[in-house]
């Protein structure tokens, strides 16, 4: 099966991001000494490594080690974080589903405990292009979510 190069060569783990280390080892300090908050906010230039740095998160909260700062890609939550087929990892989308239709399914799945893993983590990418009213409605959720629950 073909893939896209950006994806085949996507890091995997902290220590395998190129000019991240500043944010690398503060996200690995906070995994390790288990600080950890319940929103993460990444911005930069395109191609910098935002969503690349909240999968390895992501992958860092379900791993059956974890919360850790190196997540063991053995067990079977980290399998399925790295065929980004993990059920309780959600990522969307907000250039395409930017409306406050899309924001209230989102919502609604906060609601639920995760199913394998000990965080249901959400991955909001592009989220600057929802709409003034989808991100009202997200704000709420986003100021006091659930303990189970990560952005």
């Amino acid at each position: 099966m073909k893939q896209v190069l950006a994806l085949k060569y996507r890091p995997k783990q902290f220590r395998d991001l190129v000019g991240q280390d500043t944010i690398s080892s503060t996200l690995s300090l906070a995994l390790d000494t288990k600080r950890l908050s319940h929103a993460y906010l990444f911005s930069g230039l395109r191609g910098s490594g935002k969503t690349s740095t909240a999968r390895i998160m992501a992958k860092s909260l379900v791993c059956n080690d974890g919360p850790t700062s190196t997540p063991c890609d053995k067990c079977d939550n980290c399998i399925s974080a790295n065929e980004n087929k993990h059920l309780d990892i959600i990522e969307m989308d907000a250039a395409s589903n930017r409306g406050i239709d899309d924001i209230k399914d989102l919502i609604e799945h906060t609601k639920y405990k995760p199913t394998s893993a000990r965080y249901k983590i959400f991955i909001i990418d592009e989220v600057h292009m929802l709409t003034h009213q989808a991100f009202n409605a997200l704000l709420k959720t986003l100021e006091e979510p659930p303990e189970f629950i990560k952005f």
